[in-house]
């Protein structure tokens, strides 16, 4: 039975024409295992939001480039961009878990010097520790990482001495270190320089009106404050305490002793009209004839015979 060769040549159209036996075919460049495990990686962060499972995957792709000591060597650049993108995707996972301050250090066991971090992935960490207010974290990294020699010939490099002046540097209040990174860098033009300087002067004096102390001056000043409105709170409630009591002893005498006696009525409820109560009635008429006594001794005295 002969095959049809119109049939057996179709899979070899679409490149070019047939194939002749001769000519070799070309095969499809292999992925390595990091990058297998970067698009899996990828895959659990943004289709499954698996965010624990995406960050697993990512070090173990890590753990395989450095294993393989020869990965840099034969793929050269190809092998960087893969590392440089597993950290990008395991930041983001640690982001999504809320473990965002462990991400500098995360990256760090895998570039052990500042210096070799990529540009995209301090550019990440920066923006990370800047929107959740922790900008010093990142302080010593990016300050290394701008001042290597090999770094500031690159053209990232611009781009992230004025992110690292804007997001980190400026809401420090580090002026010092914010004009030396502007005088001192030659990798920034003259007009970039300018428009640095001057977010400086600005920034300072808006810096100082925001803040007049530090927060261990605050913290004095409030508890002053609330200090202040306790003793004013006490000083009303004893001037409401001395007008009752100045309001309550001007009150003839009969009339408080009949509130006495109304107040005891309503604690005590019990009827007057029982006799189990007429002996307590009793002893509170002699009380009451008492004191009358007492009160009026004083402006009565009897004649005295002779």
């Amino acid at each position: 039975m002969k095959s049809d060769p119109s049939t057996s040549a179709a899979p070899l159209r679409g490149l070019g024409g047939p194939l002749r036996s001769s000519e070799p075919v070309p095969a499809a460049p292999a992925q390595s295992l990091a990058e297998v495990l970067l698009e899996e990686a990828a895959d659990l962060l943004v289709v499954h939001l698996d965010f624990r499972a995406a960050l697993d995957t990512c070090e173990r792709a890590c753990r395989s480039l450095a294993c393989d000591g020869q990965a840099e060597d034969h793929a050269g650049t190809s092998s960087l961009e893969v590392k440089c993108a597993l950290c990008v995707v395991g930041i983001q996972a640690l982001a999504e878990m809320n473990r965002w301050q462990e991400a500098l250090s995360w990256v760090l066991q895998y570039y052990q010097d500042p210096e070799k971090l990529p540009p995209k992935v301090l550019e990440l960490c920066v923006l990370l520790y800047s929107k959740m207010q922790k900008p010093g974290i990142v302080l010593g990294v990016v300050s290394a990482w701008l001042r290597d020699s090999h770094n500031q010939s690159l053209p990232e490099y611009r781009a992230l001495a004025d992110l690292h002046l804007q997001r980190v540097l400026l809401p420090l209040g580090r002026w010092a270190d914010a004009e030396e990174l502007v005088v001192g860098s030659v990798a920034l033009g003259a007009e970039q320089r300018q428009d640095a300087l001057q977010a400086i002067r600005t920034a300072r004096p808006q810096r100082k009106c925001r803040h007049p102390g530090s927060e261990e001056a605050q913290e004095p000043s409030l508890a002053d404050s609330l200090s202040h409105k306790f003793l004013s709170l006490l000083m009303f409630l004893r001037r409401l305490w001395d007008a009752t009591l100045s309001r309550v002893s001007s009150m003839p005498f009969k009339k408080t002793l009949l509130a006495a006696v109304i107040l005891c009525l309503l604690v005590v409820k019990f009827d007057p009209a029982s006799p189990s109560s007429l002996p307590f009635l009793c002893k509170l008429a002699q009380l009451f004839h008492r004191l009358r006594e007492a009160a009026f001794a004083p402006l009565y005295r009897p004649p005295v015979q002779d």
